[in-house]
């Protein structure tokens, strides 16, 4: 009991301090494959393995409902404490070479996502490549500005000189 209890309440944790937790079915897969996918998301992402019961009162602790209704037959958490993105595309790439694996749903900053929604979030491109398209365009901006400011005061010399040349010759 004091187990379960200890169970729970490190689940509940989980719940509490994950940025998303995407709700996986993992039947038929074998320990070897399990580590696997482990491995491939290690630095975003922890992949466990619990009772639907005990994952059941951690959400309702943790004030989760997206799962309601989910949990049945071997069920598996994937609790995301780095992008996002990256541990969705894990899980999509992980379940297109390893059909047995199937996303059921998920939970990002207390938003319910569908299958679907969970499958949209691995097709972003990660946040590192989306900060260096916002610089790109940043610099581009401030290229183009710079670029403005610059032709202002040259235009107004050119323009001076043409009125010099005009009295020079009047």
């Amino acid at each position: 009991m004091a187990d379960k209890k200890a169970q729970v309440a490190e689940l509940t944790e989980k719940f509490s301090s994950s940025s998303a937790v995407v709700l996986t079915e993992y039947r038929g897969l074998t320990v070897a494959k399990l580590k696997q996918l482990r491995r491939s998301m290690a630095d975003d992402a922890t992949f466990v393995i619990a009772k639907n019961t005990l994952i059941m009162i951690a959400a309702k602790n943790a004030g989760v409902t997206a799962f309601e209704g989910q949990l049945f037959g071997p069920t598996a958490m994937t609790f995301v404490h780095g992008d996002p993105v990256t541990a969705a595309k894990a899980l999509k790439d992980f379940a297109k070479t390893n059909p047995l694996l199937v996303i059921k749903t998920g939970v990002m900053d207390g938003i319910a996502l569908s299958e679907a929604d969970v499958k949209k979030l691995a097709d972003l491109e990660s946040r590192e490549v989306l900060l260096a398209q916002a610089a790109g365009v940043f610099k581009a901006s401030l290229y183009k500005a710079a670029y403005t400011f610059n032709a202002l005061p040259s235009s107004a010399v050119r323009v001076v000189d043409a009125l010099r040349q005009k009295q020079e010759s009047n």
